[in-house]
């Protein structure tokens, strides 16, 4: 893996959007309710050592992270967030769920909208020398962001409001874990 991006990193100024841990205890409901983590998907055993892990590897590289950790509303997000970053402040924003329901049965005007508002959320730059970080959901096949494994992390460089984003690169876990030992 290219350690390149590793200093990319360390510099700032990315969002490093990542999709949560495995989740696998539950189903989403029809009658989902955000306060009632009974009527969700949650992170198995399995994914919650990923979420600790992917928080453990970014203090290990000395990521600098901006907070509050940005998480969509539902409890395997949030989880995902407390546990990789334990000392850091969550702000629940609802771009996450309107992010998962792209994979469900919606309009193309209500889809066009929240890639609209996801580009917004993906344009805008962090803090200088700060990475921001936003935990939430996959996205379907070649939309916003495209597919993204458990715990799997994209770099998106932020343009500047109205200007755009640029996707820097696409890790899983297991790359991200690699980073550092590149020979470069």
């Amino acid at each position: 893996m290219d350690k390149s991006i590793l200093d990319l990193l360390k510099k700032g100024g990315f969002i490093l959007y990542a999709r949560h841990g495995q989740a696998t205890v539950g189903v989403d409901q029809p009658n989902l309710n955000f306060q009632d983590c009974v009527t969700q998907r949650n992170l198995s055993e399995f994914g919650r050592r990923e979420a600790i892990y992917f928080g453990q590897l970014l203090r290990y590289f000395q990521v600098p992270i901006h907070s509050p950790i940005v998480a969509s509303p539902f409890c395997r997000t949030i989880e995902t967030a407390q546990l990789a970053f334990p000392y850091a402040y969550i702000r629940i924003d609802p771009i996450g769920y309107e992010i998962y329901k792209l994979g469900g049965h919606i309009s193309s005007i209500e889809k066009t909208n929240i890639l609209s508002n996801l580009q917004s959320v993906l344009e805008r730059k962090p803090p200088q020398g700060l990475n921001q970080v936003i935990i939430a959901h996959s996205f379907p096949e070649d939309v916003g962001l495209g597919n993204i494994a458990n715990m799997g992390m994209v770099i998106v460089e932020p343009k500047g409001p109205g200007n755009g984003y640029e996707i820097i690169k696409k890790l899983t876990l297991e790359d991200l874990s690699f980073l550092g030992n590149s020979t470069n």
